[in-house]
């Protein structure tokens, strides 16, 4: 039996709990768990065409795909619409009865034309069919705020991923605040913090620049980002989600809880470990992150110092930030393999 920790949680404090690249077995477990929403990220497809209980399924899928597309990297499209709206179906009934606030599964494509707005705008129109629940998730970058632009006077549902400053998040909020006053349209739009991949990415980089530094304090640099994100964003705009993702550790969830946000994590290894700990619901996002170690991560961590300032990245280097292309080179690698094993199902036919 599960515990409910996750109840608990929603029940005592705001912070809501989704889930992350579910099997449809794992999209009920984690609804009947207390998931209330749900991210697909593009290495979806290769997860499912390797996965020990869903590949059979998928690779079916895929052969139906094969007869709709001569293009390989459609197809992928293609498979991966498919299997998002199995699991959007299962949201679904979430999404009815409580009216369009909770339910949504959203959609991250392709990311090797991750610089076109006209693709991300086109494969985003084309996710948005899949049924009144589909979010579609967009890079936080150049390209992708100006494909953000046109879908959000669309009045279409919006993720904004990939954010790993300050910076980025704010541009989101201003973008939507500007459309929502022009247009009078107000689309349930997130922004996706991705503390996680941000912790992970960071701990590589200074121990690759030798900087003398406390881990402890690279372990909190993620967090300090957010609670500063979060109190600025929700000061101006309360009306923008805040999502957190690339969960690495049990923390990226319990150091977040008492907030105000949606704490998206795989199931195996992460939310299933949650349930088994099932440990007490404290609310933790609140407590500072004390000046002195604030102070010491900005004077001897630049990279930290770009996200945590508000003003310390360009648009134009959105894309081309560090801990944005460590991880979209993740999906990259994925998506690829997805396509090989494509070419080799197209040439079995």
């Amino acid at each position: 039996m599960m515990s409910d920790y996750f109840k608990r949680v929603s029940q005592l404090t705001p912070t809501k709990f989704w889930i992350n690249n579910v099997t449809r077995e794992e999209a009920q477990l984690a609804i009947e768990a207390g998931a209330v929403g749900c991210t697909q990220n593009p290495s979806y497809t290769w997860k499912m065409l390797t996965h020990p209980l869903e590949a059979g399924h998928a690779k079916a899928l895929l052969k139906q795909a094969l007869k709709e597309s001569a293009c390989d990297n459609e197809v992928e499209c293609i498979l991966q619409r498919k299997l998002v709206k199995e699991i959007a179906d299962v949201f679904l009934p979430l999404y009815r009865s409580t009216h369009g606030e909770h339910g949504y599964v959203s959609i991250q494509g392709d990311p090797i034309h991750e610089e076109d707005p006209e693709v991300i705008i086109q494969e985003g129109r084309l996710n948005r069919g899949m049924g009144p629940n589909v979010m579609i998730k967009i890079p936080a970058t150049k390209a992708g705020l100006e494909a953000m632009n046109v879908l959000m006077a669309e009045n279409t549902p919006i993720n904004a991923t990939e954010v790993m400053g300050i910076s980025q998040a704010l541009e989101i909020c201003r973008m939507y605040e500007r459309i929502s006053r022009q247009t009078g349209r107000h689309p349930k739009v997130y922004y996706s913090l991705i503390t996680g991949i941000y912790d992970e990415y960071l701990q590589k980089w200074v121990k690759e620049q030798g900087i003398a530094i406390s881990s402890d304090m690279i372990y909190v640099a993620g967090l300090a980002i957010a609670k500063k994100t979060y109190a600025i964003t929700k000061a101006h705009w309360p009306e923008i989600g805040f999502i957190g993702g690339g969960v690495r550790g049990l923390h990226h969830f319990t150091e977040m809880v008492g907030a105000d946000v949606c704490i998206t994590m795989n199931w195996q290894g992460q939310a299933e470990e949650l349930l088994k700990l099932n440990p007490p619901v404290v609310s933790r996002f609140f407590n500072p992150v004390q000046e002195m170690i604030i102070d010491e991560l900005l004077e001897k961590v630049p990279e930290f110092a770009r996200a945590y300032k508000t003003n310390g990245l360009p648009v134009e280097e959105f894309g081309a930030y560090g801990p944005v292309e460590y991880f979209r080179h993740m999906f990259i690698q994925a998506w690829e393999s997805a396509i090989d094993s494509i070419k080799k199902a197209r040439s079995e036919t």
